[in-house]
């Protein structure tokens, strides 16, 4: 559930951690019987459990859409990432990958850990999607032939420029917010604003473009091939080699570059907010927003951290069972994006070469969360109140818990 010390140190995620446990464990419990389904969601709770667990929340036919799409789209995105594969073998794996989905007797063997258990059994996927209502199956079957050729495309194409870098996170995360808003319309609870395509892309790139700041080492790293996601129009500023930017000697310049990166994803948030103001089921915004509040936490975080380079950045388990506790309306959304975006201002250097735009690209951020009036209201997810007095009550329920153990043991 998480250490001591760091219950300690935040008790105020204790009870949102014991609820998300609990939650976990019930879903767990709710995994459908018929073979094909029991396996979408088992694999779901192994692939992303924080994602499995926010999923729940939809109506049946919605969520069982996607779930399968979800699925669906990581077996496309463990071809592609599986470095092992040759490339004459892997292009037209991609490209057809829109076809497998109807094939039954279809699978490949790739990936690693569970990932490759997905592969395998990927029949069982198949058999559910062939399941869903047809206005499911076009909106997903639609998006995996457009992601499998973009992805196909930069297979043999680098990231140069930044419009390749937003080109790129379009074909591997925005059609994914598109394919989103497809099933959301699909199942007639959503009526989207005209640029819904437009502000769901940016729902996509925002997601994506912290997934891949955060997970910077992991991709250099990646046996036998390194990935590389970075444009080198921003890290060419900085370094000869994407790989050199991991190495002490190039702190400084790392984390200039890092910063960039950042700022660059902070031009999508105003998008991230306009889409999720206009959502009417409350099930469908939970299960957009807190994603989207994750992710400029996890911004806040890797912005002028070293640590991106060293190791791993993530929210803390707690922080992650508070934001789901809490994310229950478009209140919330915008104090916590005030919230992070105000701890993300605290940390700029006014001698990194991008703090100005960094500045006014929070400022524009924060006058949005201002002008709706709201943020008097809100609990903060960072400067909780209080929590001194919970770190005795921690300590009595720790302390408590010892003595009852003992007593019940002797």
């Amino acid at each position: 559930m998480g250490s001591l010390g760091t219950l300690l140190r935040y008790p105020d995620d204790v009870y949102p951690l014991l609820k998300m446990k609990r939650a976990i464990e019930e879903a767990e419990k709710q995994i459908p019987p018929e073979p094909h389904w029991g396996f979408c969601y088992s694999m779901l709770h192994k692939v992303s459990r924080s994602f499995s667990l926010v999923i729940q929340q939809l109506g049946t036919d919605l969520r069982n859409a996607v779930c399968v799409f979800y699925l669906v789209l990581r077996a496309l995105d463990t071809v592609e990432d599986d470095t092992s594969i040759p490339t004459d073998e892997k292009l037209p794996i991609l490209i057809a990958f829109h076809r497998h989905i109807y094939d039954t007797d279809w699978h490949y063997s790739c990936g690693t850990k569970e990932y490759k258990v997905l592969m395998d059994q990927f029949h069982h996927v198949a058999a559910a999607f062939l399941e869903l209502e047809k206005g499911y199956q076009e909106a997903i079957e639609e998006i995996t032939k457009r992601m499998g050729a973009g992805m196909a495309k930069f297979i043999c194409q680098e990231v140069e420029t930044v419009d390749d870098y937003d080109e790129y996170c379009h074909y591997v995360a925005g059609l994914v917010g598109l394919g989103l808003s497809k099933l959301f319309l699909a199942s007639g609870t959503e009526a989207l604003l005209p640029d819904w395509e437009r502000i769901s892309n940016s729902m996509g790139l925002f997601l994506q473009k912290t997934n891949i700041i955060r997970d910077y080492l992991e991709d250099i790293n990646e046996i036998p091939k390194s990935r590389m996601f970075w444009p080198r129009k921003i890290w060419g500023k900085y370094a000869d080699k994407l790989e050199d930017l991991k190495y002490e000697e190039n702190s400084t310049k790392a984390v200039h570059c890092l910063n960039e990166m950042v700022t660059n994803a902070l031009t999508h948030i105003e998008d991230c907010l306009k889409y999720m103001a206009v959502l009417r089921d409350p099930s469908i915004f939970r299960f957009c927003a807190i994603p989207q509040i994750m992710a400029i936490g996890t911004l806040a975080l890797c912005y002028n951290n070293v640590q991106v380079f060293r190791g791993v950045v993530k929210l803390r388990r707690g922080l992650t069972a508070k934001v789901i506790d809490r994310t229950k309306t478009m209140e919330d959304v915008y104090g916590a994006f005030y919230d992070f975006s105000c701890m993300l201002k605290t940390k700029v250097d006014k001698n990194d070469p991008n703090a100005s735009t960094t500045l006014n690209r929070l400022e524009a951020v924060h006058k949005v969360c201002r002008d709706t009036g709201v943020l008097h209201n809100r609990k903060s997810y960072i400067n909780d109140k209080g929590q001194s007095v919970n770190v005795y009550i921690v300590m009595l329920v720790i302390l408590l818990a010892i003595v009852f153990a003992y007593l019940r043991a002797n």
